[in-house]
C-alpha cells in the first residue's frame, strides 16, 4: 500500500507541477494578449488620426476646388472669349511635360508681369513725386512773383 501512496502522491506532485506550468503559460498568454492589444489600440489611434487628418485635407481640397471653379465661372462670365481659348490650348495639351511646360511658361509670364507691374508702381511714384515737387516750386514762384508784383 504504501507503493500505492507514493504513486499517488508522485502524480499528485506531478499534476501540481502541471498546474503550475499550465498558470505560468497562461499568466504568459494573458501578457501576450495585453501587448498584442496596446499595439492594436496604439496603431488603430494612429490610423483614426491619419483618417482625420486625410479628411481635412480633403476638406480643404474640395473647398478650394469650390473657389477655385467659383473664380473660373466669374472669369468665364466677364471674358468667355478668353476662357474658350485658354480651355482649348489646355485641351492640346496631352501629356504631363506638356502640362509642365506650359505651367513654366506660365509662371515665367507671371513673374515677367509682377516686375513690370513692380516697375510700373515705382514708375508712378516718381512722376507723382515729381509733379508734386513741380506744383510746389511753381506755387511758390507764384507766391513770390505776387509778393514782387503787390510791393
Amino acid at each position: 500500500m504504501s507503493n500505492d501512496v507514493r504513486q499517488w502522491l508522485a502524480e499528485i506532485k506531478e499534476l501540481k507541477q502541471q498546474l503550475a506550468d499550465s498558470i505560468r503559460d497562461r499568466d504568459a498568454a494573458n501578457e501576450s494578449a495585453a501587448n498584442w492589444r496596446r499595439l492594436y489600440n496604439t496603431e488603430a489611434q494612429q490610423r483614426r488620426t491619419e483618417a482625420r487628418l486625410a479628411q481635412q485635407q480633403i476638406d480643404a481640397l474640395t473647398l478650394e476646388v469650390q473657389q477655385l471653379q467659383q473664380e473660373k465661372a466669374q472669369f468665364k462670365a466677364q471674358d468667355p472669349d478668353a476662357t474658350s481659348a485658354i480651355e482649348q490650348e489646355v485641351a492640346k495639351l496631352q501629356t504631363l511635360e506638356q502640362v509642365q511646360q506650359k505651367l513654366i511658361e506660365a509662371m515665367m509670364e507671371r513673374d515677367r508681369l509682377i516686375n513690370a507691374l513692380k516697375i510700373e508702381q515705382a514708375n508712378h511714384a516718381q512722376t507723382r513725386n515729381s509733379l508734386t515737387a513741380v506744383i510746389g516750386d511753381t506755387i511758390d514762384q507764384l507766391t513770390k512773383q505776387r509778393g514782387t508784383a503787390e510791393k
